[in-house]
């Protein structure tokens, strides 16, 4: 693969740009020639764990990528995907040209000018027939800190667009709310050191063999054999290697949690001097908590009470004692409850603010920290309040611009945006970076209403997602490896992102396509200021000053390169200068008290449960670390696709496939009241009985599971729902 052999220098401005011919600017920093043997330390743009990956340039080509010898996320390792990043870039569907529907099958080639042109008029038309909440936007955690706040300033303040949401709202929300009514903001307290400092670590619906290959290597490497409790319905790869694995009921984990609060209570295996100097609620907690007996939760579970009583004792008896989760607590009818149950065990016994403690949620995607406090969608620019006077009146100070023009209230959240299109409100959508035609739940309905809007704009670095193809105009973005900026990883480590190539044919960095469209627009002279990403850096600092997530201190992006990147907070006034650090260390919270609250509720049945028509339980994840959410990416790498199962297939249990005449790789349909799909079955016990599993990255998948969300957090529920599954004959000998 050959790659433009430029090192970048921040001189001159993506304002230069729309001056400067392609062969003299990059992405808006004027280059000078890297030497032969030329290395490039860039943040990775998959997982949140926010490894950092050496680009190996020679010449003309990227020979290599590694991971970063003294990087303090990865240590020099890297996941196959990271291995295959450079790869991915150079595809045959790349969208190198903005193109416009005509019809329903053919693409007219536009230039800028004029796609950018139509882009205005048609967005202005549809809000000066319709209102200005006629038109909504989607961004993604994949974007750069930097492109996040300047699509959600552009939207809210330039074009008056109320409501927006990011693909975050699918992986993270859960976690946030549960953070900011625990802890009084969405603040994870955690570094990754506490991973080799635990003497007890519970994974609760996480599989970061897996999901986070990094991490687990984190864990696997230690030589004092650490107790690891995994709470999972399936025996996955990281269950696999547990001290004890807790083979729930889906979706019974709040029952279960409360059961073991009451047991540490009642065993006296709690922290009363921190319960009492740090938190409030305990009192109405504990007394909540006495109804979740050991037989109920047995009855419930179908945990044994040895197993919940060993599993309480291993918390109660630890030393140090961190509680991990992902999306099998998030992706829940009741996300937030659980998550805040596991937040209540480390407030009863004290695990939180000290080495190898922590209620510690990984995060997604590799900028989904960012897109949490900066996307400006359900919460104003660097955490603040969209409600909140005094917030309004700070962001507009810094912004230069009429306070007049900040909204209000928060925007709609992603699936009362959706809804709002089956109503008519909304008539136009901008899809930024993200895929939704695949990923959101009960896909049918998601189809339905993507083909009702006027007006459907799509950013992406390929034509060929499943969104892609059915939007009216597409504009080719730069992906990963193309552009500047930010990311914030899972343990809140400020990192960079390095542009080391030319986006193929005429794709532009979001960056210098949010440029356009501001300008187009006629927003004014505040977006003079947003010049380039690392001018957008020191705005959004200046945004952060007083706030938990302040990191006012860095000293712009060399000091991010030179210190391996920086966890924030880092104030001006008092930077915290240690190389990894954990919030909460001095047992003050951010709610006005300074103390945490317990949270809890009555825990509420799914959705829908197994009956005579669909009588199994459906349960989706990842699929193999090899694989990344819809595989845009991964599935352009041919090292990768050797490496995981050409074709859909469903976990199912031997005794289930013995009841209904399955084999090994036999054709299945699988249906749910939603909609039906075709896989090969793969009997395994790591399965429960009555239970089948799916992998998540096929874009048929998401036709079965059903719209129900989260009360508080409005995340989908993407781990439970019932299906049948039924043989349908001839067998797929290898399953490959």
């Amino acid at each position: 693969m050959k790659w433009k052999n430029w090192f970048f220098q921040r001189e001159g401005s993506y304002t230069e740009e729309l001056r400067l011919d392609r062969s003299e600017l990059i992405g808006g920093h004027v280059p000078r020639r890297l030497l032969p043997d030329q290395i490039v330390d860039s943040v990775c743009g998959y997982c949140s764990t926010g490894c950092s990956l050496r680009v190996h340039l020679r010449e003309d080509e990227a020979v290599t990528v590694t991971g970063t010898p003294t990087y303090p996320v990865n240590r020099g390792m890297a996941c196959p995907k990271g291995w295959e990043a450079v790869r991915v870039l150079q595809a045959s569907d790349r969208a190198t040209a903005p193109l416009l529907r005509i019809g329903r099958r053919d693409w007219k080639r536009l230039s800028w000018n004029d796609a950018i042109n139509l882009f205005v008029q048609r967005m202005k038309a549809i809000q000066q027939q319709y209102g200005r909440d006629a038109v909504a936007f989607l961004g993604t955690g994949q974007l750069t800190t930097e492109e996040l706040a300047f699509l959600g300033s552009l939207a809210k303040f330039g074009m008056g667009i109320l409501d927006g949401d990011g693909n975050t709202r699918q992986c993270m929300a859960s976690a946030v709310v549960a953070y900011q009514q625990a802890f009084g903001f969405d603040a994870p307290p955690y570094t990754y050191a506490d991973l080799e400092q635990s003497d007890v670590l519970l994974f609760i619906g996480a599989n970061p063999c897996i999901a986070h290959p990094i991490l687990w290597q984190r864990v696997a490497q230690r030589r004092d054999n650490p107790t690891v409790i995994v709470i999972d319905p399936r025996t996955t790869e990281t269950a696999s290697q547990a001290t004890l694995h807790v083979r729930v009921r889906p979706k019974t984990d709040l029952l279960l949690l409360y059961g073991i609060a009451k047991l540490l209570i009642e065993n006296g295996w709690t922290n009363p001097e921190f319960i009492r100097n740090h938190t409030t609620g305990y009192q109405e907690f504990a007394s909540f908590v006495q109804q979740f007996d050991i037989q109920r939760v047995v009855n419930e579970t179908g945990v044994p009470g040895h197993i919940i009583k060993e599993l309480a004792k291993a918390i109660g008896c630890g030393r140090r004692v961190s509680f991990w989760w992902t999306m099998g607590v998030n992706q829940s009818h009741q996300g937030v409850r659980t998550a805040q149950a596991i937040i209540n065990l480390a407030l009863l016994t004290g695990n939180i603010g000290r080495p190898g403690t922590g209620a510690n949620s990984i995060t997604g995607q590799c900028n989904a920290m960012g897109s949490r406090l900066f996307a400006n969608t359900t919460n104003l620019l660097g955490g603040h309040d969209f409600t909140n006077p005094q917030h309004r009146n700070k962001v507009a100070r810094i912004l230069q611009i009429d306070e007049t023009m900040i909204p209000h209230r928060k925007s709609l959240d992603y699936h009362h945006i959706l809804e709002e299109v089956i109503r008519g409100r909304i008539r136009a959508l901008w899809i930024v970076c993200t895929n939704p035609a695949h990923s959101w739940i009960n896909q049918q309905l998601c189809h339905e209403v993507l083909e009702r809007l006027d007006f459907l704009v799509v950013q992406d670095m390929y034509y060929s997602t499943e969104t892609t193809r059915v939007a009216h105009l597409v504009l080719p973005a730069a992906g990963w490896g193309e552009k500047e900026g930010t990311f914030i990883n899972s343990e809140r480590r400020i990192g960079r992102v390095r542009k080391v190539a030319e986006p193929p044919g005429e794709a532009l960095p979001d960056f210098v396509i949010f440029q356009r469209i501001a300008r187009a627009w006629g927003c004014g002279r505040w977006i003079e200021r947003w010049s380039d990403p690392e001018s957008v850096f020191r705005i959004l600092q200046e945004l952060t000053a007083g706030q938990p997530c302040d990191f006012t201190g860095i000293d712009g992006y060399a000091h991010l390169e030179r210190e391996g990147g920086i966890q924030w907070p880092y104030p001006r006034n008092a930077p915290d200068r240690r190389p990894e650090r954990r919030l909460f260390e001095d047992g003050r919270f951010f709610h006005p008290d300074g103390r945490a609250r317990f949270c809890f509720e009555e825990p509420r049945p799914p959705f829908e449960q197994p009956d005579a028509s669909y009588p199994l339980l459906l349960n989706t994840g990842r699929g193999t670390a090899v694989q990344w959410h819809t595989q845009t990416r991964t599935s352009k790498s041919p090292l990768l696709r050797n490496l995981y199962p050409r074709q859909l297939t469903i976990e199912i249990h031997p005794n289930d496939a013995r009841r209904l005449g399955i084999r090994p790789y036999d054709r299945v349909e699988v249906t749910s009241r939603r909609g039906r799909l075709v896989a090969a079955a793969f009997v395994t016990p790591t399965v429960p009985e009555g239970q089948v599993f799916l992998p998540m990255h096929y874009p048929e998948v998401n036709r079965l599971t059903p719209s129900v969300f989260d009360p508080y957090s409005f995340q989908p529920a993407y781990k439970h729902c019932a299906v049948r599954v039924t043989k349908l004959g001839s067998s797929l000998a290898s399953g490959q």
